[in-house]
């Protein structure tokens, strides 16, 4: 009588499982030491718990997903479009930190992330995420009353 020990069967699910428990146990850590201001109701870390819920529960399908067999081959990488999207990622992220505001960070998110899946215009498509850019910022600044990080580009609008 041999007994299995369970084997990863799909590394990168693995890999994604981990990156997501990081990621959910940071959103917890940060949601717990926000300065809760409400009175009433829900504060203001309440999304930020539900969202590392989220993370947590997408670990562990991930998780799940690793240790089952499958049949199916798995797909070479493309590295370089992963290089591609993790640059998005960031300049949105470097964008909005160093104050260069949402419109230029959501446009280079755009851009780059269209030529991580293998667009080549990029002048069209840094226009075109300008244009959504722009589109989102006074919907959410000017319709729904939100802030959104501003940079020199939202102060003229």
């Amino acid at each position: 009588m041999t007994s299995k020990t369970p084997s990863i069967a799909n590394r990168p699910a693995a890999v994604v499982a981990i990156v997501l428990l990081a990621i959910a146990f940071i959103t917890y850590w940060d949601a717990s030491q926000m300065k809760v201001r409400a009175t009433y109701g829900m504060g203001a870390n309440a999304a930020s718990y539900f969202v590392a819920v989220l993370f947590l529960v997408l670990a562990i399908g991930h998780l799940f997903s690793a240790f089952r067999p499958t049949d199916i081959e798995q797909e070479a990488v493309d590295w370089k479009a992963v290089g591609w999207i993790g640059l998005a990622l960031t300049g949105l992220v470097g964008s909005i930190w160093m104050g260069g505001g949402f419109i230029l960070g959501s446009t280079l998110l755009f851009a780059l992330t269209a030529r991580g899946f293998g667009r080549r215009a990029l002048l069209k498509d840094i226009c075109l995420g300008a244009v959504i850019g722009v589109l989102i910022f006074l919907m959410f600044n000017k319709l729904l009353t939100l802030a959104l990080p501003q940079g020199p580009l939202e102060r003229l609008l």
